[in-house]
């Protein structure tokens, strides 16, 4: 009886370890699922569209302003021969000559702070596809686990029913069955707590790809072929937030510029066209020059709070310079301890594998207990599931380089998607086009579109 069971035994083991399982679906599907369906890349698009319009709100300060109004009055008491209710109509027209370049600087640091949000955005994309990585990882880690404590329940569940049977006929005692009923009900608990897992990476799974997994593939590590020092140097000039730190402070200088502009002259023409119940018509054009002398103290607190704004963001740009490097270093530093680890744990199956092959020859022959054989099968599916912990780890860090680095996106990937345009948008909006207009007409089909 004992040697069946070491047999099946050996033959679940080997089964628990082999990797047959062949499936159709790959991160790369993950990955582009999540980011077709992201609700937060859709909200920090619509975020971004906001910025652009900002851009368009400050170019047309520089256009015409043209507008309509209409009075009607009666007085009251009524006067002997006058008319009972006296209107007009005007239609006015006022357009800005010059304003020292404030019109012109707000759209540069309208454009810089565009840029940032952009930037933004991709930083966003990462985060979305970096959650996706560990969602798809954690459902196969979790999927594997339970395949391991599937099998060695069996095991136990076998070893149990030999020693009750050899407890029937006299050859152990009832120690020996309590033992195995324990490491029986303990292997059920383990597997409920993975059953218990797999539901919660399910869960993630689908927030964070949008749809439930399918049987998913095995994944290779991401290719990171630079060295830490380049890879560093390459997030400091490429990471978002860096850049969007750097836009910022662009964004302050120019705002820094149009705050003294407030110092000089403005000049702006004006003309009103007119009529009233009558008939009688008016028409006039004005010219009208005029700057500050005295604010109060504003005008130059103005200026004295965009330096402090511009000095926050350069603070902030050093800061993100700094955090960036560190992110490389810590994401190199998990990838190489996940190597280390994976290395290890391949030793510690081989070692285990030889223990328990070993165990159970000399079980055959009388020289080790069942105990011996079940604690070996033990030790070696133990060693089994830190492989799939240290895989899992290698996986994760590798694309955590490359988020640190800031190419972890849809088309540093290839991912096979529509990848969105930041710059269509804006390139419809930029030049504040009126709602009549053709291009103003292509907006709002663009917006129906983007709301369906």
């Amino acid at each position: 009886m004992l040697r069946r069971v070491l047999r099946q035994g050996a033959a679940i083991v080997c089964l628990a370890m082999a990797s047959t399982a062949v499936s159709a679906e790959t991160i790369a599907n993950a990955l582009a699922d999540a980011y077709n369906n992201s609700g937060l890349l859709a909200q920090n698009r619509a975020v971004l569209r906001a910025a652009d319009e900002d851009v368009a709100q400050a170019a047309s300060r520089l256009l015409p302003v043209v507008s309509w109004a209409a009075a009607a009055t009666r007085s009251f008491p009524r006067a002997v021969g006058a008319d009972v209710i006296t209107g007009s109509l005007s239609l006015s027209a006022s357009l800005t000559l010059y304003d020292a370049g404030a019109n012109q600087l707000a759209i540069a640091a309208q454009k810089q702070l565009v840029l940032g949000t952009r930037e933004s955005l991709r930083d966003v994309e990462q985060q979305v596809l970096f959650r996706a990585v560990q969602a798809y990882m954690s459902v196969r880690s979790t999927a594997e686990f339970i395949s391991l404590r599937q099998n060695n329940l069996r095991v136990l569940q076998q070893e149990l029913r030999a020693a009750q049977d050899r407890f029937d006929v006299g050859e152990v005692t009832r120690t020996d069955v309590a033992l195995a009923q324990a490491s029986v009900a303990s292997a059920q608990s383990l597997l409920s707590g993975a059953q218990g897992d797999a539901r919660q990476a399910a869960a993630e799974f689908v927030a964070a790809v949008g749809r439930k997994p399918g049987d998913l593939a095995a994944v290779a590590p991401a290719p990171v072929s630079k060295s830490e020092s380049e890879a560093a140097a390459l997030a400091v000039r490429n990471h978002p937030s860096v850049l969007q730190a750097q836009y910022s402070v662009a964004a302050n200088e120019l705002a820094i510029e149009r705050a003294k502009t407030a110092y000089k002259p403005t000049v702006s023409l004006g003309a009103d066209i007119g009529v009233d119940f009558n008939g009688n018509a008016g028409r006039s054009v004005d010219l009208s020059v005029g700057g500050p002398i005295y604010s109060g103290g504003a005008l130059p607190s103005q200026v004295r709070q965009a330096m402090a704004t511009r000095d926050q963001a350069r603070a902030a740009l050093h800061l993100a310079s700094l955090g960036v490097q560190q992110s490389v270093s810590n994401a190199y530093a998990s990838l190489q301890v996940a190597r280390a680890s994976l290395s290890s744990t391949d030793e510690q199956v081989r070692a285990a594998r030889v223990a328990f092959e070993g165990i159970r020859e000399e079980a055959t022959l009388g020289a080790r207990t069942t105990l011996d054989v079940l604690n070996a099968e033990q030790n070696l599916l133990s060693a089994r599931a830190n492989v799939i912990t240290a895989q899992e780890g290698e996986v994760n860090a590798s694309y955590a380089v490359l988020s640190a680095m800031g190419l972890l996106t849809a088309e540093h990937l290839n991912l096979n998607v529509q990848q969105y345009d930041p710059a269509a948008y804006y390139n419809l909006v930029k030049d504040a086009p009126a709602a009549l207009s053709e291009q103003g007409q292509a907006l709002d089909r663009v917006l129906r579109a983007i709301g369906q």
